[in-house]
């Protein structure tokens, strides 16, 4: 039985810059952290022939074009099966729809343990890109890159995305201290709300494509954000980043009516009343979890129990993609 697990991840400045319809005549940049919430997926070779899956859906079909699930048939067809005799599991420490990157984490996973299985040695670049060609080429998912790149390499990792599909990833340049203050004053809590990032994502890519002024203006800011968290990281100017993260949000949230909610505010409001120094939703937006900078956690943990919502307590991943049983 070969066992693959693929980090999930929040986005610490520059979100939305690594879709196509931007970086390809702009250049993106943004700084993602992978976290110790896992999507896992397992194959075996089975005693029968055929494809056996079982993720929220069962399946067992004989053909890789009778496979309903679109990523697992898109990821099949890259590879030369002969025969067909195998049985992939998937299960995740976070649900689907929660802004954590798991579409991207799990596709990783997906191509790691179809790597393994095939006696195939892969490096975490060619796993990113063929993630990113399944997804984004073969479904045509208006995404970016950044969840599969960050899922493949782990850490604390700043991405440029150049305008010829060039990705370069450089681990963030904090030292140990400053990197364990951000993990501890890193609070995530979930909204309660779960969406499809593609429904969100759908109308900045069109708009972006249009060359529609406000939405290229909003996200060249976004992306000057995030070259100016780096530096604050990498200065050890943690407040200064919890401001940006606030800067982030108030920006974030105009570049689609469907990025928050009035209940959504009123959460933000609270803990920013409560402590917290700046924050934002995590993902494509309109659910899943908000995350805050705040050095008052105590006060904040509680503001936001009061308020229902549940805490995710993590730590950094720096392992990325990687088999755990073969």
């Amino acid at each position: 039985m070969i066992i693959v697990r693929s980090p999930l991840r929040i986005t610490l400045g520059g979100g939305g810059t690594d879709l196509p319809s931007y970086y390809r005549r702009h250049g993106g940049f943004l700084i993602a952290a992978a976290i110790d919430k896992f999507v896992y997926v397992t194959a075996i070779k089975p005693f029968t022939r055929g494809i056996y899956l079982k993720y929220a859906n069962i399946e067992h079909v004989e053909t890789i074009a009778e496979v309903k699930h679109p990523i697992v048939r898109e990821t099949l067809r890259q590879f030369p099966f002969s025969p067909l005799q195998i049985e992939i599991t998937t299960l995740a420490d976070i649900p689907a729809g929660t802004g954590l990157g798991s579409s991207g984490s799990f596709t990783t996973a997906l191509l790691r343990a179809l790597h393994a299985h095939q006696r195939n040695i892969v490096h975490p670049r060619e796993l990113a890109e063929q993630a990113c060609h399944i997804e984004i080429d073969r479904l045509g998912e208006p995404i970016g890159k950044q969840d599969q790149y960050i899922a493949a390499f782990g850490g604390i990792t700043c991405f440029t995305f150049h305008e010829d599909e060039t990705v370069e990833a450089v681990p963030l340049a904090i030292d140990e201290e400053t990197r364990n203050n951000l993990e501890d004053n890193l609070l995530l809590f979930f909204t309660g709300y779960s969406r499809q990032a593609s429904t969100i994502l759908k109308d900045q890519d069109q708009r972006t494509k249009h060359n529609d002024a406000v939405m290229i203006d909003n996200l060249h800011y976004v992306k000057e954000l995030g070259l100016r968290s780096k530096a604050a990281l990498e200065s050890r100017d943690l407040v200064g980043f919890g401001r940006l993260m606030h800067e982030h949000w108030e920006h974030k949230r105009r570049r689609s009516g469907g990025m928050s909610s009035p209940q959504i505010d009123r959460w933000y409001n609270v803990a920013i009343n409560s402590g917290a120094v700046g924050g934002k939703l995590i993902g494509a937006g309109g659910g899943g979890f908000l995350m805050f900078y705040a050095e008052d956690k105590v006060t904040l943990r509680h503001a936001m129990h009061e308020a229902g919502l549940a805490e995710l307590r993590f730590h950094f991943d720096f392992e990325g993609t990687k088999i755990v049983a073969q």
